[in-house]
């Protein structure tokens, strides 16, 4: 690790969590240079969906690698980008009802939500959009402003405007309902608020803590926003491509999104890949006022196709989505009974709160030591996220929890044996 020490900026976060060399990534496991195997319940922040280097995708990797095919593009017309649009069109707007138009801003999620904000504020002449507590939209300016991360946002390095902050679903308590809030906000023309270009969304907000926006309420803030002509930008980048079940996490709640924000696991392979999706009415750009030199990612466009004909051809994915997430909080619910905690979560995003918020920190360590990956999220981290493979198989998935209970029971007792002794020197 020393070279890590030595050259690597101290910027560095999961590193520091997960402190070996990794070396192979099979599916839901990953391997360390010492060939020792981790569970992986992290995958890759959400960005493996179908697991490290899936068989199909890979073959296909390889033989587009091999034939000499075009790897970096521009904005310009290839085979894969037509392929990938083709099968887009074919497989997830279609049967859905949706039209968009599909940009690609960039390789990554923060580029897809500059995208985002940028046009929603060129089409509507307003500056000023709507952002939640906890949420988290990515790292760069704008996306930073409509981040509600104290930490992150300091990061900035100057001061970040033109957003108003608004509850959350349940910030508040269960006894007020915030669309109540949001909705006088925006009747009462003394509350301050500048007309909105838009409202951006995440139905589950991932980094802040597995926090879960119900259906209803969901549903309420559609109709609120068509009311006040306000758009509607959903941030569907670590929940979405069927985290939650169905492709897009909104799609249970009937909402029709104007503005939407994909990547992570949009490659399906783990590369770098982005896509906003607008409205046609939306699509008011002026050819190059949102350009990048990795616009043009064909290995991407490739994989991500590769994975649509494999996983969304049918409801197979969803349904086992839908069941896998039902064993997960199950077992997690367990945890939370016997220790107090509160569990959060839609589909395979699933979070533990418990009322020690050093705890989940600490699950975390013990659970690497003894060969599971699995992450914190939150305010303080306070929260333990289940971010596993969809395509895990049943047996490691068990396997897997079982591992993360047993570390909550160790760090439990642990930490009662130290009270105790504190308690024996006073």
């Amino acid at each position: 690790m020393e070279i890590f020490e030595q050259l690597e900026s101290e910027v560095r976060s999961y590193c520091r969590s997960f402190p070996t060399v990794f070396a192979y990534g099979r599916g839901h496991l990953l391997q360390d240079e010492s060939g020792r195997d981790y569970i992986d319940f992290f995958a890759g922040a959400g960005a493996l969906n179908y697991g490290h280097n899936h068989p199909t995708l890979k073959k296909k990797l390889l033989s587009y690698i091999a034939d000499d095919r075009v790897t970096h593009s521009l904005d310009m017309a290839t085979e894969a980008k037509r392929d990938f649009l083709k099968t887009f069109q074919r497989l997830i707007l279609e049967p859905r009802g949706m039209e968009y138009k599909v940009m690609f801003p960039g390789p990554t999620g923060t580029n897809a939500v500059e995208a985002a904000l940028k046009i929603a504020r060129t089409v509507t002449g307003r500056t000023n959009v709507l952002a939640f507590t906890n949420a988290f939209h990515g790292m760069t300016l704008g996306s930073l402003a409509v981040t509600g991360n104290a930490g992150k946002r300091e990061g900035a390095g100057v001061a970040l405007g033109n957003v108003t902050r608004m509850p959350f679903h349940g910030y508040m308590g269960s006894e007020l309902d915030t669309i109540d809030l949001l909705e006088q906000h925006l009747t009462d023309t003394s509350s301050g608020i500048d007309p909105p270009a838009a409202l951006i969304l995440e139905t589950v907000q991932a980094e802040g803590g597995v926090n879960v926006a119900t259906m209803p309420w969901l549903r309420r803030l559609g109709k609120l926003l068509k009311r006040f002509e306000i758009l509607l930008v959903i941030d569907d980048i670590q929940v979405g491509c069927g985290r939650t079940g169905s492709f897009f996490s909104f799609e249970a709640a009937g909402l029709e999104p104007d503005i939407i924000c994909l990547s992570k696991s949009l490659s399906g392979y783990g590369l770098p890949f982005a896509a906003t999706l607008l409205k046609p009415e939306l699509d008011q750009w002026e050819p190059g006022k949102h350009n990048g030199t990795f616009r043009g990612h064909n290995l991407a466009f490739l994989t991500a196709t590769a994975a649509l004909e494999c996983f969304w051809t049918d409801d197979t994915l969803s349904k086992d989505v839908t069941r896998r997430g039902r064993l997960i909080r199950s077992r997690l619910q367990e945890l939370a009974d016997l220790h107090g905690g509160v569990v959060r979560g839609r589909g395979m995003i699933q979070g533990v709160e418990f009322p020690d918020v050093d705890l989940a920190r600490e699950v975390s360590r013990e659970a690497f030591e003894r060969g599971v990956v699995v992450e914190t999220a939150g305010r303080q981290d306070e929260v333990l996220k289940i971010l596993p493979a969809l395509t895990i198989p049943d047996a490691a998935l068990e396997e897997g929890l079982a591992i993360v209970a047993e570390c909550v029971d160790e760090v439990m007792t642990a930490g009662a044996s130290q009270s105790g002794k504190r308690g024996d020197l006073t």
